[in-house]
This record gives structure tokens, sequence and C-alpha cells, in this order.
């Protein structure tokens, strides 16, 4: 079993720094020519982890990072977004699609994370997230 740590990146908890995710995993695909069909997935779960460190685990603190990296395990890329924040309980969180709570707003992004993804694990009381997609390589 080969294990690559490969491109990492490192930005501030401003919205506005969410922008870093796609160029970020347009490297990614193309280093490893992930498949049209694994990209979305990708990309869509890494903005959504970022965006939920930024916003709900640093508080949107400018002086507080959100790091995101990468491994390579034979044919599953691993993903960790971690952030500086107090940590969550993932097993709290409302289940977005059950009908009582249609009209909250909370829960959709971590959702959207476990259908989207083939691994997720959430470490560190909260403060990790490691997201699993395994992937075909094209071309």
């Amino acid at each position: 079993m080969t294990i690559q740590k490969t491109s990492k990146l490192k930005i501030c908890s401003s919205p506005s720094e969410i922008t870093q995710v796609e160029s970020y995993v347009k490297t990614i695909a193309k280093k490893f020519n992930i498949s049209p069909d694994v990209y979305p997935n990708i990309l869509i779960s890494l903005t959504e982890a970022v965006n939920n460190a930024i916003i709900h685990g640093n508080n949107k603190d400018k002086n507080k990072f959100v790091k995101i990296s990468l491994e390579e395990n034979c044919d599953l890329l691993v993903f960790e977004i971690s952030d500086e924040g107090n940590g969550f309980n993932p097993e709290e969180i409302a289940d977005p699609t059950a009908e009582e709570n249609i009209d909250c707003c909370g829960g959709r992004g971590v959702h959207i994370m476990k259908e989207l993804s083939d691994e997720i694990d959430f470490l560190d009381n909260g403060r990790r997230v490691k997201i699993g997609f395994k992937h075909r390589c094209v071309g």
C-alpha cells in the first residue's frame, strides 16, 4: 500500500477565501487525472467542509486558519480539513431530510458531504474531517 502525502492549502477564515478551494481541487484533479464523475463530488464536499470550518469552526476569525491536506492511498483520495475552533459532535446534527427538519437551516453541509463521499470521519471533537473519494483515473 502506497500512501503519498501531497498538496496542502492553508487559508484564513474569511468567506472570501473559499474561492481558493476550487483552484486547489482543479490542481488535484489534473495531477491525479480525476474522472469527471468524481470531480464535482470532491469540489462540493470540500467547499462545504471549508465553509463549515470558516463559519462554524473558526467563527470567521481571520486570525484563525483552515487547513486542507491530501493523502493518496491506492485508489482512494483522502482530504483532511481542519479548523482551530471548539469542535462539535456530528452525531448531534439533525437529519436535514427528516420532515420535521426541512425548514431548519442546519446540517445540510454535513449531509451533503456524507452523501457525496465514499468515506467520512470526524476527528478531534469535530475540528478535523477526513473525506475519502474512490477515484478512477481517466486518459
